[in-house]
């Protein structure tokens, strides 16, 4: 094929493209009963919504302190409780361990029911049983983690060297001494690095925790949106942006030290 049609070929292909993109934005705009004009219409509220978001209120920053504080240890607290059971648990969830199917695939089945469910969704259910405040997102937090680490976890011990396990087995070395001594040396820093990359998700995830009443800067974020209170609001966004900048490089930098 010459350069030319070759030229042509991805001109037109890039046209299809273009096309069948625009069928289904049309298509679902037609299912969804959606009205494009009415976008258009309200330009002028966008215009004053975001010259409001413009301008943070500095002076209500102080007041910010003690929440965006309450946040911060919320994660910690979360994070550290969520990788304690994640540890023994993914230890559990992988044949390398237990060469035992059944426990393997119990701890597994956990571990699913565990993920798939939202972290919203889950604070929801907890201020429900235990009520509105900070042990309920610790408690949210932790169980996240949990889903998250403990799959990370069980990964990477089914992708270590099996050399240590067999030598640690010709002297006849116990299940829980292998562990130790054979399998935990060799994941110990994947652990600490998924620790402290759960804690990075964990200091965004638990500012948005407070619109369900689970504590931290998202209960401010959640009343100064009801009350159309969009100084406070970019205050509020502009401050979790500098944190969640801070804690990510200070996470990236030990991560690359311990790993």
């Amino acid at each position: 094929m010459k350069l030319k049609d070759t030229v042509h070929f991805e001109w037109y292909k890039h046209l299809l493209i273009v096309f069948l993109l625009a069928v289904c934005i049309f298509g679902s705009a037609v299912v969804t009963d959606a009205d494009f004009s009415e976008v258009f219409s309200n330009l002028d509220q966008v215009g004053i919504f975001l010259g409001r978001l413009m301008h943070p209120d500095f002076s209500y920053l102080p007041k910010l302190l003690d929440p965006m504080a309450k946040t911060l240890k919320m994660s910690v607290v979360g994070t550290v409780l969520g990788v304690i059971v994640a540890v023994p648990v993914a230890f559990l969830g992988t044949t390398v361990v237990t060469r035992n199917l059944v426990v393997t695939t119990v701890m597994r089945f956990i571990m699913d029911i565990v993920r798939t469910i939202p972290n919203l969704l889950l604070a929801a259910l907890l201020v429900a049983v235990i009520g509105i405040g900070e042990a309920t997102g610790v408690l949210t937090i932790a169980i996240f983690t949990f889903g998250m680490v403990s799959q990370l976890i069980y990964e990477t011990i089914e992708t270590i060297d099996y050399g240590p396990i067999e030598a640690a087995e010709s002297v006849g070395a116990n299940k829980v001494q292998i562990a130790f001594w054979s399998i935990a040396p060799q994941v110990l820093s994947q652990i600490v690095s998924y620790t402290f990359y759960a804690f990075e998700v964990n200091v965004r995830a638990s500012t948005v925790l407070g619109y369900v009443g689970a504590g931290g800067i998202g209960v401010i974020l959640n009343s100064s949106l009801a009350l159309l209170q969009y100084e406070r609001v970019s205050l509020v966004i502009l401050m979790i942006l500098v944190v969640v900048a801070i804690v990510d490089g200070l996470s990236e930098a030990i991560r690359r030290r311990l790993v």
